[in-house]
């Protein structure tokens, strides 16, 4: 199934469909914990299946666990029963960690789990395309130097993010090329810790890394989607669109309808409602207006596809996931 023709039929349709970036609270309807469910690929390909079974979106997508890259490269990760998973402390705190920095096989970590519930989810899905989830380039480099620290160092000693750089995106292009394999239709690439950046530190430290990813895996069948949920996208849009992706993912920081405004007309773009104040805090009445009120800003568009502004959490209420695809097809 190829991800971006379905993406642009959906932008151009008189119908509105929508691909959220919705997994974790699949666990919800399953009887296992978070802390499970990102550990076992058959809980991560029965979380898909939910998905796909019990909404309206367009494809599944797996779990956005930003920990995993970090996790085979040495750093430490806590696990939580209710939370997702996530990076502690700094693996690489000056020149000398870089230069001993190595790129970790796909036998390291939880990497070869990830693949395998998506490898599973692609056979057991068949009637919608189903997407790996994968971290971005500059931040798999925050969690690996902390994601303050890497501002600091970014100034201070660049050669050194530079080398770090270098070896998280050969992993990660290592890394995509497992996932292309399981028979994935695409990747959600997520680089948010991009989106603080200035525009020139992005142009320098992001953007030229996620685009050797996308030159590396995507073609005419497998599309890259990248994201990027900052509050600084909306001074960077320019370097973003250039990296060649299959679509762009927005969060609800910016607003949507001026990122529509400054994209050419053959970039897709995608978002942005609110995964925690609306899919997670919201109700089914805010939830519908919020989807209104985005639908009538930018429905219009014919590069558009509705989703979430980002991952949406394990404890978003269904009532109100159920409300949006609702909302649309009113």
């Amino acid at each position: 199934m190829n991800i971006r023709e379905l993406l642009w039929e959906a932008a151009r349709s008189e119908t509105q469909r929508a691909l959220p970036i919705l997994s974790f609270p699949a666990v919800q309807k399953m009887d296992a914990t978070v802390g499970q469910l990102v550990k076992d690929a058959e809980l991560q390909a029965q979380a898909m299946e939910i998905v796909a079974r019990d909404t309206d979106t367009l494809a599944a997508v797996s779990l956005m666990d930003l920990s995993v890259e970090a996790e085979a490269f040495g750093a430490q990760v806590r696990f939580a029963e209710n939370e997702v998973s996530a990076v502690m402390g700094q693996l690489v705190a000056d020149e000398d960690d870089a230069d001993a920095l190595g790129v970790p096989d796909l036998e390291a970590g939880r990497a070869k789990i990830c693949a395998e519930g998506v490898r599973l989810a692609k056979q057991r899905i068949r009637t919608k395309p189903v997407l790996a989830g994968m971290i971005g380039p500059y931040s798999l480099a925050g969690r690996l130097m902390d994601v303050t620290e890497i501002l600091y160092i970014c100034f201070d000693e660049p050669e050194t993010v530079h080398k770090v750089l270098e070896k998280a995106t050969a992993y990660l292009i290592r890394n995509g090329g497992l996932l292309k394999e399981t028979g994935a239709d695409g990747i959600v690439l997520a680089e948010p810790l991009a989106g603080i950046l200035s525009p020139d530190m992005a142009e320098e430290f992001s953007v030229p890394y996620v685009q050797r990813i996308i030159e590396a895996l995507q073609d005419e069948n497998f599309g890259i989607i990248y994201h990027n949920c900052g509050n600084s996208v909306s001074s960077m849009l320019e370097p973003i669109f250039a990296q060649g992706a299959a679509a762009y993912h927005f969060g609800n920081a910016v607003d949507m309808k001026a990122v529509l405004a400054a994209a050419p007309e053959d970039v897709l773009c995608m978002g942005n409602i609110d995964p925690a104040g609306q899919f997670a805090m919201g109700t089914p009445d805010s939830i519908r207006a919020a989807t209104k009120a985005l639908l009538a800003d930018c429905g219009g568009c014919k590069n558009f596809v509705p989703s979430s502004g980002c991952d949406i959490p394990a404890h978003a209420k269904w009532e109100n996931i159920d409300a949006f695809f609702e909302a649309l097809n009113d």
